[in-house]
């Protein structure tokens, strides 16, 4: 074909071509992002959280402080799945709890590592008065058995919001601790 015939025929067909590029685009888009292991995201275990509480508060509301506690590491990890860069493996423990208190920090490294993961993110909340919190996060690379991340955190609020917000805080702060591979 020519080169004018060429112009010719693509000028002839106007209308078909914002078609053709609008189904590329939906096809594209809905055919959604590959699976996280596809393209090389960093594959991680977040364990279950220990919980300490030293407020003295009068009334008892140790179960439902246990419950956000418990609660955390899920809110944790449906928080990194929505990173494309991290692939958030299950941890296999013998206990019901899978934390460092329950089978100590050894064990958790261990069973981290059976899970194929790079990293181990595990931790602590402390309630320590009515209103105020600390967490407290670590980062392991369980392959070459080097702690990444050690940190302090403190939010205040024991309702599910305060938890929330602070599972998302913690998150970011995955984000500086784990190179990229």
């Amino acid at each position: 074909m020519k080169r004018r015939e060429l112009v010719k025929f693509i000028g002839g067909a106007g209308a078909f071509w914002p078609v053709l590029i609008f189904a590329a685009l939906a096809l594209w888009f809905s055919a959604g992002r590959p699976p996280a292991a596809e393209y090389g995201a960093i594959p991680l275990v977040v364990a279950d959280f220990d919980y300490e509480d030293t407020s003295g508060e009068t009334e008892d509301k140790r179960a439902a402080y246990t419950a956000r506690v418990k609660t955390f590491p899920s809110l944790l990890r449906e928080r990194l799945t929505r990173e494309d860069r991290y692939k958030v493996l299950g941890l296999d423990c013998a206990k019901v709890t899978c934390s460092a208190d329950s089978i100590g920090a050894e064990d958790l490294v261990a069973a981290a590592l059976k899970a194929d993961a790079r990293f181990l993110v595990y931790g602590r909340i402390h309630k320590m008065s009515t209103l105020i919190q600390w967490g407290s996060i670590q980062v392991v690379d369980v392959q070459r058995k080097q702690q990444l991340l050690n940190r302090l955190f403190s939010f205040r609020g024991d309702t599910d919001e305060a938890f929330r917000r602070a599972a998302e805080f913690v998150s970011e702060m995955l984000k500086d601790a784990t190179p990229k591979l």
